[in-house]
């Protein structure tokens, strides 16, 4: 995915730029930087750290109710989201968690599917828990923001995020699980706005 990024933002005129990631988009965020930091202006990592992720939020759980959502052909949008939040409301109990992960159903050819790779991802999730031992750092200005309620970035993860990245800011959301953005949509934009301000 790293990689992905590296090719992707020359061509799209988009370098240098500022580059928040969320989770395993933080990984690739995080990644990407050290190894082309020419490519990244400021970077925002969103409640993940550059140590092998041991938090368990469900996420296979979760996933496998996912493909287990059945919705109907030729429904509107909004109908097809109530359907699916029913069908997940036993499995995911937050409101908030469920709303993040209906804004990935969408339809295609007057079917809804998931546009993330659920397969994929249940396939693949103890590589996307881990993270490489990286050489080198990225020196520009870094945001490690965190949800209070999460563990995702812990104190022990401080000393490998200031070696990778010196400048980095630690700061964390009050009322925030690992969704900030769903959690907590204010206080998350108005922390990156503060970071993106500062000279």
């Amino acid at each position: 995915m790293s990689a992905d990024l590296q090719a992707l933002l020359p061509q799209l005129s988009l370098v240098p730029c500022v580059l928040i990631g969320h989770s395993m988009g933080g990984k690739t965020a995080m990644i990407l930087a050290v190894q082309r930091p020419e490519l990244v202006e400021r970077l925002v990592l969103v409640d993940i750290s550059p140590i092998p992720t041991t938090a368990d939020l469900n996420f296979h759980t979760y996933m496998t109710a996912m493909k287990a959502v059945h919705i109907p052909k030729d429904l509107p949008l909004s109908r097809a989201r109530k359907m699916a939040d029913e069908q997940l409301s036993p499995v995911i109990k937050a409101i908030s968690v469920r709303q993040f992960l209906l804004t990935n159903l969408v339809e295609s050819n007057g079917q809804f599917v998931w546009r993330i790779n659920l397969e994929g991802l249940i396939q693949q999730l103890d590589k996307i828990k881990d993270f490489p031992l990286l050489q080198g750092s990225y020196s520009g200005p870094t945001l490690f923001l965190s949800g209070a309620e999460s563990d995702f970035i812990q104190p022990s993860h401080h000393p490998e995020i200031k070696r990778l990245f010196p400048q980095a800011q630690i700061l964390s959301v009050p009322g925030a699980g690992h969704w900030l953005h769903a959690d907590q949509p204010q206080s998350f934009m108005a922390s990156i706005k503060d970071f993106l301000s500062l000279q």
